[in-house]
């Protein structure tokens, strides 16, 4: 389904952490607190954070930090409101074109075990499990999955990146 109003995605500004927070507490049990976007934002010359705002609304947010040759993805959510609406398809999009810009070989992340939505989303993204963490999640002891993409300047990449890129485009997000 197609949103109506035109997304746009961009770097994150610090204006814009006080609507990350509420994403944060509407999709995370233990969210981040605010001082951690700042400092990401202001500090941590490894991280590249990007929001999609539909209009003057932050809907998504998402961070990478670039370490050597691969970007981890720190933090991804998507407002209850908007998911399921290609919008975390499109920032996930292009948290991949600033791993390619950036020089990254491949895009690595952890994701809860219990957390299926996203974990179809990130294997549509050619993400495959990659190792368990046991007990990575403070708040209640679950384990997390850590993805990994294949090489992202390989042939397939290329074309699942063209082909995600196409089906933004069909959803009026691209």
């Amino acid at each position: 389904m197609a949103v109506s109003a035109p997304l746009v995605v961009g770097p994150m500004r610090m204006a814009d952490v006080g609507a990350v927070l509420e994403i944060e507490r509407l999709s995370f049990s233990a969210p981040w607190p605010a001082f951690a976007f700042e400092q990401e934002l202001t500090a941590n010359r490894l991280a590249h954070y990007r929001v999609a705002r539909l209009g003057d609304r932050v809907v998504a947010f998402g961070g990478i930090w670039l370490m050597v040759d691969e970007a981890h993805i720190t933090t991804f959510g998507v407002h209850p409101d908007h998911r399921r609406r290609g919008v975390g398809r499109r920032l996930l999009l292009e948290l991949a074109d600033v791993a390619l810009e950036l020089g990254s070989a491949r895009m690595t992340l952890e994701v809860r075990v219990s957390n299926e939505p996203a974990q179809a989303l990130y294997r549509s993204f050619g993400f495959v499990e990659a190792g368990r963490r046991v007990a990575y999640y403070s708040d209640d002891g679950e384990d997390a999955l850590v993805m990994t993409t294949p090489d992202l300047t390989g042939a397939g990449m290329r074309a699942l990146l063209a082909a995600e890129r196409a089906r933004a485009d069909e959803d009026g997000l691209g």
